[in-house]
């Protein structure tokens, strides 16, 4: 798996523990066992939660992420319509939006 560095990237002189939370441990450690589940699972799952949770910001750097880590423009088109009955109708349309700026 790619380091991330997007926390000392973004927060590194702000915030600088948080930043390496967010890079060692988060990416760096739960990530990055995929003995447990892969990349492309672990993107679908926080792509759900992204999305249920109305945070678009991140959501759209996971779906980056995700089509990096193997998910399709099906199957993310799948996620977001059956989460559209679970976490909200106006969600899903936000997320189509971002989904088409990333897959097309």
């Amino acid at each position: 798996m790619k380091k991330q560095t997007a926390g000392r990237d973004q927060l590194g002189d702000f915030a600088p523990q948080f930043a390496a939370l967010n890079d060692d441990v988060l990416f760096g450690e739960v990530w990055a066992k995929e003995s447990e589940l892969s990349a492309r699972d672990r993107s679908l799952i926080t792509c759900a939660a992204l999305m249920a949770q109305g945070l678009f910001p991140q959501l759209k750097a996971h779906m980056q992420i995700a089509k990096g880590n193997g998910v399709t423009q099906d199957e993310m088109v799948a996620l977001i319509t059956h989460l559209a009955f679970y976490a909200g109708w106006p969600k899903a349309w936000s997320a189509f939006d971002l989904a088409k700026t990333i897959y097309e």
